[in-house]
């Protein structure tokens, strides 16, 4: 049985955070801001914070998250302090440019990898702010708050993208930047505006590589999950209203559980 963790934008945690029966803690942003929720469902770990897309709990305990939709921030677990950001808007050739950042990946060497969107590139700055490498990204419709979402580098150091805007997934090869996989998000029914359940689109919001070669895609206000084949056959799904007593809205981030 497949067991993945599925975030929506209106559901904290969908699939079993607070019941007895939960085996994770799970670092998450809500209302109150970030928050570690133990496997009993007690808090152990919160903070204020203003709203996020990409969180990640690095090696030495501490939290790195964005903040304002351009800066990268490491937070010092005990001390609730930052000990190093990243500022997308005011560095290394950015000033004075639109632009957000709604992704980044601390990487095995140290670096953190960030996905500009507006200047529609993909950097990796070491831990003295110095561009190491840069991949310029293919967008169709640019747009500073929708050219890509959640962007992961590969076991194989390739770039995996979720394109917002286009509702596409794109790989990148990590050393000639070409793109050489390309999924559309396919429409299961007519556009319809809003954010909530009511709403309908092929916005894409995350996308992971499994073990098996598959991509799993979280299609954002298409309310679904798909695991699709490197030849982009849908292989296993979930839509809105499969899973009872659930009702799917904006599917956002997805993790795949041990």
């Amino acid at each position: 049985m497949k067991r993945f963790l599925i975030s929506a934008s209106i559901f904290s945690l969908l699939l079993f955070a607070s019941s007895a029966s939960a085996k994770h803690r799970v670092l998450l942003h809500g209302k109150s801001g970030l928050q570690i929720i133990e496997k009993d469902g007690s808090t152990s770990w919160q903070m204020a914070f203003g709203g996020i897309h990409d969180i990640h709990v690095l090696d030495n305990g501490n939290v790195m998250v964005q903040r304002n939709m351009s800066e990268v921030v490491e937070i010092d677990h005990n001390s609730k302090k930052i000990v190093w950001s990243y500022n997308s808007r005011t560095q290394n050739g950015n000033e004075g440019k639109r632009l957000e950042v709604h992704a980044f990946q601390p990487l095995k060497n140290g670096n953190v990898m960030i996905a500009e969107s507006g200047v529609g590139r993909i950097i990796e700055v070491n831990r003295d702010g110095e561009i190491v490498k840069e991949t310029k990204l293919v967008v169709d419709n640019p747009h500073p708050h929708r050219d890509t979402r959640l962007a992961r580098q590969l076991e194989n150091g390739n770039y995996l993208v979720c394109h917002e805007g286009d509702g596409k997934i794109r790989e990148y090869d990590s050393k000639s930047g070409n793109v050489i996989w390309e999924y559309e998000v396919p429409l299961f029914q007519d556009r319809a505006g809003g954010h909530g359940p009511e709403a309908y689109g092929n916005q894409a919001f995350s996308a992971l590589r499994l073990k098996n070669g598959n991509t799993l895609i979280g299609c954002g206000n298409g309310h679904a999950v798909l695991e699709v084949t490197p030849e982009k056959k849908i292989v296993w799904q979930i839509r809105q209203k499969d899973l009872e007593g659930i009702v799917l809205a904006w599917v956002t981030t997805l993790e795949v559980l041990p």
